[in-house]
């Protein structure tokens, strides 16, 4: 299993879609994962520390869970059937048992980010569909501020301190 973390939620402007991005914790590697507004807004909440009157539907998830005498051992992004994303919330139980229980992957993120448990993307998964970021992005900017820096020496800056 690869372990990420979350890195950023996304809104794509030409839509209302939510993509959340796992980053592999060893390498430049993401998997960006599309999920729903109301889990990409719960995801976020957390995120940001922002606070809320109510406890939101992960919140009370996960003080049910608490309440039973359970914890969040770690999720995991396990699968990938027809351009769905699949994950497992694993708990450990009072009596020490894990317990795996299926998930959307989104809801399960949802729940690692409030009890600050690792979040995994099994091997395969990520060996097929995690990206690498593009090399040119990086360098493309770098040359458009070349061509800023040969203007910023033709101004005359020492006239703003007689005006």
């Amino acid at each position: 299993m690869v372990e990420v973390k979350v890195d950023a939620v996304r809104v794509n402007l030409m839509g209302s879609h939510r993509v959340v991005i796992l980053k592999d914790l060893e390498s430049e590697r993401f998997l960006p994962i599309w999920i729903g507004q109301a889990e990409a807004e719960a995801i976020t909440i957390h995120l940001t520390n922002t606070r809320v009157a109510r406890p939101l539907t992960h919140d009370l998830i996960v003080n049910a869970i608490r309440e039973l005498g359970a914890t969040v051992r770690y999720v995991v992004v396990n699968d990938l059937r027809e351009e769905t994303f699949y994950a497992r919330l694993v708990l450990r139980t009072r009596d020490g048992k894990d317990l795996s229980i299926d998930s959307r992957p989104s809801d399960a993120i949802a729940i690692a980010v409030r009890v600050g448990c690792s979040i995994y993307v099994d091997d395969d998964i990520m060996a097929q569909h995690g990206q690498e970021p593009e090399e040119e992005a990086g360098q493309e900017p770098e040359e458009d501020l070349g061509a800023f820096k040969d203007f910023l020496s033709t101004l005359d800056l020492d006239d703003l301190d007689k005006k």
